[in-house]
């Protein structure tokens, strides 16, 4: 029956599942009317029974058992809001092999993961959507798989990852550093208690991975390309930023470069007057470039119980309407086809942010310039402060020298950087953030 009932499970109630479930029950009526019949929860999986929900359901809906979705034929549709590899991997197969349609959230697996589950899904006559699996509420997937498809995407580069983005903020904005901000972040539930995968650029990573399949149609494993997080940032790094007319972000990008496909995730300087820069708290903001239309850019909040909870339910309704299972079986993601190589990191022209601890003395400022020069360097712009007192109990006194090149090669700037690493003048740290172009 066309108006018959859309029967779904939770598989998950964490954050992003009390989320689908607050809306679900909550905005019953009106999700009804959007998707053309009613939905209804039918099964929610936890693994802690005895744990309180932030949510009300019916007596008995609640189970520990994947199990009781499996067998249960009237299950239409099976929200998978777990995160991780395994048992994620597991249960969204057996999900797919017991009949029901599959919305996901789980960047993680279909990262890893996502050219056996779309396989499988084909072979089954299956669906699968992943709308939540980006920037939470931003709709960048079907920005890049439908309304885009006018267009070949020339590149991406994004902000995809708020609890970074609210660190830098907070940093660049109050002048707090980097350890003050990370504890009040995991506070307010932007990070977890163990935070690498947000801060080390892993997570943006992750996200970067499948959109650039969606756009480029080349996988590329996230060990294979560049990536850095903001964990090793200091606030002087980002003062000195601003000063030159910058702002620091973790920024994604993948782009067309001669035929290859270019791919980092790293802190880098973004011009004050790009909107990328202006990005601020915990929002993402991902930048598309296309060959007929230009730059368009997708911006909001891109993690968080409600955003996420909204793209789950945005797929949700697009299953219960059939547009999902249409766009899939057409959807050029994860497919056999010759992907476009990817280009060496050594290879990667931009212009860069270089900072040293130098003893105060003559010649030192020459060295470095001879050393960067001899590689191809060029030198666009240097500020140095005097020191603060003429002598040292150990030696001469340091000052920071900032540096600013024209553009280079990542392969000459490592060479360099493996000569200047020599220079007894120098002191740790070294220094070096990339500026986009």
């Amino acid at each position: 029956m066309a108006n018959a009932p859309l029967r779904v499970a939770l598989i998950g109630m964490g954050t992003v599942g009390t989320g689908v479930a607050r809306i679900l029950t909550a905005q019953a009526d009106r999700i009804a009317r959007r998707a053309g019949r009613p939905i209804e929860i039918r099964r929610v999986v936890v693994q802690h029974l005895e744990k309180p929900r932030g949510v009300t359901l019916p007596d008995g809906m609640i189970t520990d058992s994947p199990d009781a979705v499996y067998a249960d034929k009237e299950i239409d549709v099976a929200l998978h809001l777990v995160g991780g590899q395994e048992p994620a991997r597991t249960i969204m197969l057996r999900l797919l092999e017991s009949g029901k349609e599959v919305v996901t959230a789980n960047k993680a697996l279909l990262c890893e993961h996502g050219d056996e589950v779309f396989r499988r899904a084909r072979e089954l006559g299956r669906t699968v959507a992943f709308e939540a699996a980006v920037a939470g509420g931003i709709p960048i997937i079907a920005a890049i798989g439908q309304s885009m498809a006018g267009n070949q995407i020339i590149s991406i580069q994004g902000i995809l990852n708020g609890t970074s983005n609210f660190i830098l903020t907070e940093m660049h904005e109050k002048g707090r550093t980097y350890s003050d901000v990370l504890a009040e972040a995991q506070k307010l539930g932007y990070a977890e208690a163990d935070p690498t995968l947000d801060v080390d650029g892993t997570d943006a990573a992750q996200k970067l991975v499948l959109l650039s399949q969606l756009a480029f149609g080349t996988k590329v494993p996230v060990l294979s390309f560049q990536r850095a997080g903001i964990d090793k940032l200091e606030l002087a790094d980002l003062r000195n930023a601003a000063g030159f007319g910058y702002r620091v972000k973790l920024l994604a990008t993948a782009r067309l470069v001669a035929g290859q496909l270019e791919m980092h995730v790293q802190p880098t300087l973004i011009k004050l007057d790009e909107p990328l820069a202006k990005t601020s708290g915990a929002f993402n903001m991902v930048e598309l470039t296309g060959d007929a239309v230009g730059r368009l850019w997708y911006s909001g909040a891109g993690a968080g119980e409600m955003p996420t909870a909204s793209a789950v339910v945005a797929d949700l309704i697009d299953m219960a309407v059939g547009r999902a299972q249409l766009t899939f079986t057409r959807l050029d993601i994860w497919r056999e086809h010759s992907p476009l190589p990817l280009l060496p990191a050594t290879d990667v022209r931009r212009r860069f942010y270089l900072r040293y601890n130098v003893e105060d003395r003559p010649h030192v400022l020459a060295d470095i310039a001879d050393i960067l020069g001899r590689h191809n360097i060029s030198i666009a712009s240097v500020i140095q402060k005097e020191a603060e007192s003429a002598t040292s109990p150990g030696g001469p006194p340091t000052v920071p020298l900032v540096i600013m090149t024209h553009e280079s090669t990542e392969g000459a700037m490592r060479d360099a950087d493996a000569e200047l690493a020599q220079l007894k003048s120098i002191r740790p740290p070294r220094v070096r953030i990339p500026v986009a172009s």
